[in-house]
């Protein structure tokens, strides 16, 4: 006798149709550039960190996530332009 998952039933297999299979999620690149602007112009603009440790944490985690929609040498661009200026907040706020 076999025994039956627990976890999956039969009614449970094929919860999306055929079409969603293997989908891919995209994002719109401009409205990524445009977040990502704003974020790194937030930081330029501080003379002290603008963030509190929580957001900071989240932005070091989602920035490089963000930039993978974008082509490599602006994702790279953007990526360091980022981490300098987390750096820089980082020095002036330890002074």
């Amino acid at each position: 006798m076999s025994q039956q998952d627990l976890f999956i039933s039969p009614a449970q297999t094929d919860l999306f149709p055929g079409e969603m299979r293997g989908a891919r999620i995209s994002a719109d690149p401009d409205r990524v550039r445009a977040r990502l602007l704003k974020i790194i112009a937030e930081a330029k603009a501080a003379d002290t960190m603008p963030w509190n440790s929580q957001h900071l944490r989240y932005l070091r985690t989602v920035v490089p996530q963000m930039v993978n929609w974008l082509p490599d040498e602006e994702a790279a661009q953007l990526r360091f332009a980022f981490d300098e200026e987390v750096k820089r907040l980082e020095l002036l706020d330890a002074a």
